[in-house]
């Protein structure tokens, strides 16, 4: 048996990065970059004006009572005209016209005189303007040929608008990953709606795992129920395999039992085992292994929550390696209830994440974790993290908590303009 570092460690060195692909950046939310994306020009890409008004020329400064001519009107979507360096009326957004150098609040000015339509013909000045004044300029956003966004990074729908404010239509991102579902076990009825026989349960994992992967942006290839054969267990992974999986999950018989056949059934296959038991509750039969032409084969133990905590704390990573992501930084809360975990083993413990107000996380830990209870996941929002060394925790003590469901966002940002 090893420790859950050191398997992790074990897992992510045989996680193969994915290959690019292009997208449409209009679907490409919750996409992962493959390479950074460089902005092809300037925003804004013209000097503009911030708000209704006047554009003038400023020079040094235009002091207060100047009274000023104008000639013209500007709106957004007008060509940006030759300037005589006369006042001319300009809405937001408009292009500053060549020659003029400042934009005046039309509420901050009187108005002396009107052409025969009613259009503006002088005005005077309310406050003092200096040049740039309510001008948004070239580039003030985001110069020509700067990083945007970054390689590792999830495009949300912020970055979805800042790449179409730059024209950018397509961008490269990580191919999703492509994973299969094994379940094993004679109980497990995987139609939920033929009525249970005796001795029978629903199988509650694969919808699960299904779910979850979905939650992360990934379509499941297949979910297969099979019986507690080595022999119906090693087709449906060569079934997986010849389908292009990158990644096998499989529930049950990984153990020490008369019908925990996934070791024997892996060797057979020829496939490497990377590691099997790890000093984790729940959880501690899971397996490794590698398949011929490396898809990986991750074995979880049938009970739901060391399914739930095998997903969050040995798939999650394992997806964002392939992806290219840096590790998920944990999060870190005020314990509330004690808790006394068994040494030597690192404890995944679903518990309910609070702000108390001051603005701290506190997290309350059932005493309810048995791994076959699921109502206390379906009630929890996150995962308190206990090391293998933990001891006795108290309330009041600081410990890492994980959000219950992975998020693939991450702090991958381009420099700033500070920076």
């Amino acid at each position: 048996m090893i420790g859950y570092a050191q398997a992790l460690e074990v897992l992510l060195a045989r996680a193969a990065r994915l290959p690019a692909e292009s997208c449409a950046v209009a679907a490409a939310w919750g996409r992962v970059l493959a390479g950074d994306v460089r902005s092809p020009m300037a925003l804004p890409s013209f000097d503009h004006a911030a708000m209704d008004g006047y554009a003038l020329k400023a020079g040094d400064a235009l002091a207060a009572g100047a009274e000023q001519d104008v000639e013209g009107s500007q709106a957004a979507g007008d060509a940006a005209p030759a300037s005589s360096g006369v006042a001319r009326e300009i809405m937001t957004g408009a292009p500053l016209p060549d020659g003029l150098d400042a934009v005046v609040a039309v509420e901050r000015t009187g108005l002396l005189a009107a052409h025969a339509d009613g259009t503006p013909a002088r005005i005077r000045l309310l406050d003092a303007v200096v040049q740039g004044s309510n001008v948004r300029r070239a580039g003030s956003d985001v110069a020509a040929g700067t990083v945007v966004a970054c390689k590792g990074s999830v495009i949300e729908p912020a970055q979805v608008m800042l790449l179409g404010a730059l024209g950018v239509t397509t961008v490269d991102v990580v191919r999703r990953p492509r994973v299969a579902i094994v379940c094993t076990g004679k109980e497990l009825l995987a139609d939920p709606g033929q009525p249970l026989a005796e001795g029978q349960i629903h199988n509650s994992n694969g919808p699960y795992l299904v779910a979850a992967f979905a939650a992360c942006g990934i379509t499941v290839l297949s979910c297969e129920t099979v019986d507690d054969t080595a022999t119906t267990y090693m087709q449906a992974l060569r079934r997986a395999r010849d389908a292009g999986a990158d990644l096998i999950i499989s529930t049950g018989a990984v153990s020490m039992g008369r019908y925990d056949f996934v070791p024997d059934a892996l060797r057979a296959l020829g496939a490497e085992l990377l590691f099997h038991q790890v000093a984790i509750r729940p959880g501690k039969p899971v397996l490794a292994a590698a398949l011929a032409g490396g898809t990986l084969v991750l074995g979880l133990p049938g009970t739901p929550m060391a399914v739930a905590a095998g997903f969050r704390f040995f798939v999650t990573p394992l997806l964002r390696a392939m992806h290219g992501q840096l590790a998920e930084p944990a999060m870190h809360a005020v314990l509330d209830t004690l808790v006394q975990p068994k040494p030597g083993l690192r404890h995944f413990l679903r518990g309910c994440l609070r702000h108390d107000h001051d603005g701290r996380l506190h997290i309350e830990v059932p005493a309810q974790q048995q791994p076959f209870r699921i109502q206390p996941f379906a009630q929890a929002n996150a995962w308190a993290v206990l090391p293998e060394a933990a001891g006795e925790c108290a309330p009041g003590r600081v410990i890492e908590v994980f959000t219950l469901e992975p998020s693939f966002s991450m702090a991958v940002r381009p420099p700033s303009a500070a920076g």
